[in-house]
């Protein structure tokens, strides 16, 4: 299984770097940054599983950025533990309400950080096994399965992905170059035009249910799904 990738916002170095060392100890990649900016940076080529942010942080707060990116589309999933101080009953619920997941009051203990990181990875893994359902389209992520009217629709694992990027997205077109970052990584080095290659195969295997015209190319733009007509 492959480890879960944390992201680091804390500017205070040595607590930055004693947090990475516990978490590379419980067996987690890590990244670093040490104010809003780096991180943001960072997101943009990275997609870590799980977001530690300190409240108070040089260019921004860190309440700030948590809204920031649950306003984005792009970072809206991403789960979020604030790493604060601040420990009195309204910021916590200030923390939670801006789209944090958990609250960590400092100080805190390796013990108590990496149970709390557990289990919000556990829900966020729970809310990714949801089932989809999307016009004649029935997807089950934890079953791994795609199926129209009850009948099984045979997808391949990069097809699988891309379809469920697109039915967890509806109506927002994501180019060629997004779809490359958001399906097959951000770090992984292939053509454009690979995408075409799997969207083609794609709608094959959705055309034989009459499901492959919720897969859309808008043109000049990329593609999008939408149980509309195009």
């Amino acid at each position: 299984m492959t480890a879960a990738k944390i992201l680091i916002v804390e500017d205070e170095t040595p607590i930055r770097e004693m947090i990475a060392f516990q978490l590379h100890r419980a067996g987690y990649e890590t990244l670093e940054a040490g104010d809003c900016g780096q991180a943001r940076q960072l997101l943009a080529d990275e997609r870590p599983d799980l977001a530690l942010i300190d409240w108070m942080l040089p260019d921004m707060s860190g309440l700030e950025l948590t809204r920031m990116l649950k306003r984005d589309k792009e970072y809206e999933d991403l789960a979020v533990i604030m790493l604060t101080a601040r420990g009195d009953e309204h910021d916590k619920v200030s923390g939670l309400e801006g789209g944090a997941d958990d609250y960590v009051t400092k100080p805190f203990s390796a013990r108590e950080l990496i149970a709390r990181i557990q289990a919000v990875l556990r829900r966020s893994q729970n809310a990714a096994d949801d089932v989809m359902e999307a016009g004649v389209l029935r997807l089950d992520a934890g079953g791994h399965r795609v199926t129209v009217g009850g009948n099984d629709v045979r997808l391949g694992p990069t097809e699988f992905r891309l379809l469920k990027f697109l039915m967890t997205h509806p109506e927002r077109v994501y180019s060629r170059t997004r779809l490359l970052d958001r399906v097959w990584g951000a770090n992984v080095y292939v053509e454009e035009r690979t995408v075409d290659v799997h969207v083609r195969r794609l709608r094959k295997a959705l055309s034989e249910h009459d499901a492959d015209r919720y897969i859309q190319t808008v043109r000049g733009a990329g593609y999008r799904f939408s149980v509309n007509s195009a």
